[in-house]
């Protein structure tokens, strides 16, 4: 690849990295907003969310080119660009 290229493709990744943590950040914005604790985890790249009973956190990741949250090992998952229908299926999916 030259070194134009490889520019490019850096820019490429970053911007696409952005995205991810915008969306990530706003979920968890709107999950806080329904009184569903859940916090940005490795460096930004992954949300986990806390159930209120006892048992393990849900760890939320943006895939699939960056257009659907996904979870339990991508079993599930939701269009990012429907923030506020994402974050009801997540707090029922932990029992909020």
């Amino acid at each position: 690849m030259n070194p134009i290229m490889q520019v490019a493709a850096a820019r490429l990744y970053e911007q696409q990295r952005q995205n991810e943590v915008l969306a990530l950040t706003t979920l968890r914005d709107e999950l806080l907003r329904l009184g569903v604790r859940a916090e940005l985890r490795d460096n930004d790249s992954a949300l986990m969310i806390h159930r209120p009973q006892v048992g393990l956190p849900v760890w939320v990741f943006v895939g699939y080119g960056g257009s659907y949250y996904s979870w339990q090992s991508a079993e599930k998952r939701h269009p990012v660009n429907d923030l506020e229908g994402a974050a009801h299926v997540l707090a029922d999916y932990v029992g909020r």
